[in-house]
């Protein structure tokens, strides 16, 4: 409910309690004086009601009062807020503008600091410039004293110089003379130098044709040169052709072998039931290249190595070639693949140098001579025979013994002999008493280290082996 309704209705009750009591109420507020009270109400029941009315018109009006007044505050405190609000804002608006104030005035302080640090850089730098000026003020003033110092010297080397020019004038007109004098000497002598070239030009032409005369006979004495050489070649090779061609005598061809011969010596050991068991060979070879290697040649039989089943296990084998005073250590031995029975013993060519006899050249052409000469190492025995080719045997020439010519000794040819051709070539070796293996290649098929221990070898196994190899081939060849 409104409060001003609530006040109108309390007045409105409080009026009529009023209006319908019987106490005196002059009575009430003095008891100590007697007063009289009229009561007129029941005839007077309208005055009531008007004054209810008018009672209700005043808590009307003082309510209007009150309501415009509430409204008049009301539109005051509005308005205030609206003030206060504006005021509010002014000052928020106010703060900022003094934020961004504040922000200006620190970053003009930080600018002002580096231009603070700047003008102090720059203080120094002059202070440091000042000190420089002063230090070169210092020296331009020495430097001017010096100046004045150099001044006078210069002014006294000036005179000198104009004395010195002076007498260069002098000395100048005097060459002016001997120039005049040179310069007729010096037409003389191009008169003279004229003569000379032409004497000159005369003299090169002379050397360009005696040049030409001297390069035409060079070129004629280079094509002499060359048929020269031409011609040695074809001699060369013509001498060459005559003596492959033209047969040796059999005493030359054994004589040669005498002087070139090397003795080769073979020792074996190996543990007996009886003690050590040593076995020694020895024969006379050559030796004998390929163009490429160098190698000493024998049979095995010639050699403490016996080809059988089952084959000895040496534990030594030692050996050496030599020729007079000089000897070199057997290193190892090979068997030839085509026929075990042969043994190369190979050779470097410093060791040949050592022994310095001469290399024998494989045959080239063994069927050229059908006659060749026969040479028994071990014996000492040679004669002339003649070889005969057999179709079966590839490698091998068969020897007809009903040809046979001995010159020296006890003449019987067996295996291990050496065979030449009769240009003094080697042709090869006697594999058995009737066919002779011609030395076509140096293809091994085994080969054996000689020293102080071959145990490891196991020479037995290989021996063996090659027996095997051996009864393999046609009997005429065993």
């Amino acid at each position: 409910m409104n409060r001003s309704i609530l006040i109108v209705i309390c007045d409105f009750l409080l009026v009529s309690l009023l209006a319908f009591s019987t106490v005196d109420i002059n009575k009430a507020a003095d008891e100590g004086t007697p007063r009289q009270v009229k009561m007129d109400i029941a005839t007077k029941p309208a005055d009531s009601g008007k004054d209810l009315a008018g009672v209700m018109r005043l808590a009307l009006e003082e309510e209007r009062r009150n309501r415009d007044q509430i409204l008049s505050e009301l539109a005051k405190t509005r308005e205030n807020s609206t003030h206060q609000e504006a005021l509010l804002v002014q000052r928020e608006k106010q703060e900022q503008d003094l934020q961004q104030q504040l922000q200006l005035r620190e970053q003009e302080t930080v600018r002002f600091q580096q231009e603070q640090a700047a003008l102090q850089q720059q203080f120094a730098s002059a202070q440091t410039n000042i000190e420089n000026l002063n230090q070169q003020l210092h020296s331009t003033s020495v430097d001017a004293i010096l100046s004045k110092e150099k001044l006078a010297a210069m002014q006294a080397e000036m005179q000198k110089q104009a004395e010195q020019a002076a007498a260069l004038q002098q000395q100048l007109g005097q060459l002016a003379h001997s120039n005049e004098v040179v310069l007729a000497q010096k037409q003389q002598l191009a008169g003279q130098l004229q003569v000379a070239e032409v004497e000159k030009n005369v003299a090169a032409q002379q050397v360009v044709s005696m040049r030409e005369e001297v390069k035409v006979e060079r070129e004629e004495k280079a094509r002499l040169a060359e048929g020269v050489k031409a011609l040695a070649t074809k001699s060369d090779e013509l001498a060459q052709q005559v003596r492959e061609s033209r047969p040796l005598a059999p005493n030359t061809i054994f004589s040669d072998f005498l002087t070139n011969r090397v003795q080769a010596e073979f020792d074996a050991s190996r543990a007996g039931l009886f003690g050590e068991a040593t076995k020694n060979r020895g024969t006379a070879t050559v030796l004998i290249t390929d163009g490429v290697n160098i190698y000493a040649l024998c049979h095995v039989q010639d050699t403490p190595l016996t080809l059988w089943n089952p084959g000895t296990d040496w534990e030594a084998l030692t050996g050496d070639l030599s020729r007079g005073k000089a000897a070199v250590p057997i290193r190892s031995v090979i068997f030839c693949l085509r026929d075990p029975r042969v043994l190369l013993i190979p050779l470097t060519a410093e060791q040949a140098r050592q022994l310095g006899c001469r290399i024998y050249h494989v045959v080239s052409d063994p069927y050229k001579f059908q006659d060749a000469v026969l040479v028994g190492a071990r014996d000492g025995y040679y004669g002339e025979c003649k070889f005969e080719i057999d179709t079966t045997t590839p490698g091998y020439v068969r020897l007809n013994r009903g040809m046979l010519k001995g010159l020296f000794g006890q003449f019987n040819p067996s295996r291990g002999d050496l065979v030449f051709s009769r240009t003094g070539e080697f042709l090869g070796v006697m594999a058995n008493s009737s066919y002779c293996m011609m030395m076509q290649d140096f293809e091994g098929a085994a080969a054996v280290l000689f020293g102080k221990d071959v145990r490891t070898q196991h020479t037995g196994a290989i021996l063996s082996q090659l027996y095997t190899m051996l009864t393999g081939m046609p009997n005429k060849l065993q």
